[in-house]
């Protein structure tokens, strides 16, 4: 079964140890308060993510979330971008096909960009609102594997 919590947890767990140490990284992903206590998701997201700014600065914290992406439903994005690129025969035609801009990609002076106008992710299921834009960072790194995945580019980040 797919559990997408458990997921997060893992891919979290990595990046916080991979810029710290293995303690920092369950105090951040399980909290050190009460262990035995499992928040459920909306607490979970909010609590960790604050977690994580408490400890780390702002870039070292976009970094460690650009590494958690999770991969979630990569396969299809891949195919989407295939058929799109097999439907196009230029980038300006490619970010004008109305699947491309439904996806959030459109094309303006010759640069292609990605912009959600909401967030997939199963994890924020029944979190009304999140305080900042942590949480968010990984669509970024996303994002980022699957273009490279399709179009093996360099890309450059906005806000």
């Amino acid at each position: 079964m797919f559990d997408i919590r458990k997921i997060q947890e893992q891919v979290i767990y990595q990046a916080v140890k991979d810029k710290s140490n293995e303690d920092v990284a369950k105090a951040i992903v399980f909290g050190s308060d009460e262990p035995e206590k499992k928040e459920d998701n909306p607490a979970w997201v909010k609590a960790t993510m604050e977690r994580l700014e408490n400890q780390f600065d702002q870039d070292t914290v976009v970094q460690i979330r650009r590494n958690c992406q999770c991969g979630y439903g990569l396969n299809e994005k891949l195919a989407l971008l295939k058929e799109l690129v097999a439907a196009s025969a230029s980038l300006e035609e490619f970010g004008n096909l109305d699947k491309a801009r439904a996806a959030g990609l459109f094309c303006d002076n010759g640069e292609l960009y990605l912009q959600f106008p909401f967030c997939p992710c199963p994890m924020l299921e029944g979190v009304e609102r999140l305080e900042t834009a942590t949480w968010c960072q990984c669509t970024t790194g996303y994002s980022q594997v699957l273009l490279k995945k399709r179009f093996s580019v360099k890309l450059r980040w906005s806000s």
